[in-house]
């Protein structure tokens, strides 16, 4: 199933499509798509009214598209999880997951404005396969526990600006957290859609001009083993998001290549999980 909500800022309301893409509102099911609903299996119950035929059609003509996830309580980054981006940027390949963390509030729409930061000059572009939580993880025995523990997958955008990030603090923060520099979705697709989540491309295209071609299949660290190394350090709960690296093709490591300026559109997706599509402007 693919889950979304839709509506103005701070007014979604949640909704499901089915197989062919129809909409159905899930409004008489839960009030939102969040850590509440995914801990109590709310996709169970939504998988069993949609069968049974339960639940009313929606029109998404003219709707804004939301985060699927709203308020996650957390959002954990994962750095140069790709040996290509590693090594374009010039780091060390890790021999442990780069783990920072992002302000969950900077999740926004997929569609969304995103802001380039007052004073910024190198405000960057990164598409990354979200993964989200829908149960309670804790110290996991292991990676083969991971899959239990995921809701499902979505697209994510890590924005970030690399003054901030890389020359104004020894930690990441500044860079990432800046308003708007999250936008996540279009849907949180089910984990039982998604048959590989390591063989999934990825793809981010800045004016029309192919930045990022990667595929998942290239991380360092699979999706499994972060989930269960993240449980070792902290406790990851229904709704947290993880965002598990980018591939090569980001402007730090691409010589002569632009930062993001105002008016700029960013156009990014990965198999299966939909298009995220921002108009960068000024903060």
């Amino acid at each position: 199933m693919k889950l979304l909500r839709v509506g103005p800022v701070g007014e979604e309301v949640p909704a499901v499509l089915d197989q062919d893409g129809r909409a159905f509102a899930l409004s008489g099911l839960t009030g939102d798509i969040d850590g509440a609903f995914l801990a109590s299996d709310g996709i169970g119950r939504v998988r069993a009214a949609l069968a049974a035929g339960e639940l009313p059609a929606l029109d998404l003509t003219g709707l804004r598209v939301g985060a699927p996830v709203a308020r996650p309580g957390k959002v954990v980054c994962v750095g140069l999880n790709y040996r290509d981006h590693a090594e374009e940027t010039g780091a060390a390949v890790p021999a442990r997951p780069v783990v920072f963390m992002k302000d969950p509030s900077t999740v926004v729409g997929p569609r969304d404005r995103v802001l380039i930061p007052r004073g910024s000059v190198k405000t960057d572009w990164e598409v990354e396969l979200a993964v989200v939580i829908g149960r309670e993880a804790r110290y996991l025995d292991s990676p083969a526990d991971a899959p239990s523990v995921v809701a499902g997958y979505a697209v994510s955008h890590d924005v970030s600006e690399r003054e901030f990030q890389l020359e104004y603090s020894a930690q990441w923060d500044l860079g990432k957290s800046c308003e708007t520099f999250n936008p996540l979705g279009p849907w949180l697709v089910t984990a039982d859609e998604v048959a590989d989540p390591q063989d999934l491309g990825l793809r981010l295209s800045v004016n029309g001009l192919v930045r990022q071609d990667g595929n998942t299949k290239n991380m360092i660290f699979e999706v499994n083993h972060l989930v269960w190394y993240l449980s070792q350090y902290m406790v990851l709960r229904p709704g947290d998001v993880i965002n598990t690296g980018t591939p090569a093709g980001v402007a730090l490591g691409l010589p002569d290549t632009p930062y993001l300026r105002e008016g700029d559109t960013v156009e990014l997706s990965i198999d299966g999980l939909g298009t995220q599509r921002q108009t960068f402007s000024a903060a």
